[in-house]
């Protein structure tokens, strides 16, 4: 269980670098990007589905921050 509750733990961490990320111009090509493009590996295969049942609100995608709630759901019950 504590391997779970800290890949858990990792992934927010993953998720929300990638929102902070997501606030500034990148420039292609360069060294944010790419790290940019591993975070969008990474987590996009999570936040698509959500993005599919959720309308967007202007221009804010509310995707992450539903899956960071459900994320602290799950920690709540499994890591206590």
């Amino acid at each position: 269980m504590a391997l779970i509750c800290w890949l858990l733990q990792l992934y927010v961490f993953v998720l929300l670098v990638r929102i902070v990320l997501s606030w500034f111009p990148l420039e292609p090509g360069g060294a944010m990007a790419t790290v940019n493009g591993y975070l969008r590996a990474v987590t996009d295969p999570v936040l698509d589905p959500v993005r599919r049942l959720l309308p967007r609100v202007g221009m804010l995608d509310l995707s992450p921050l539903v899956v960071l709630i459900v994320i602290q759901v799950v920690q709540a019950i499994i890591c206590g």
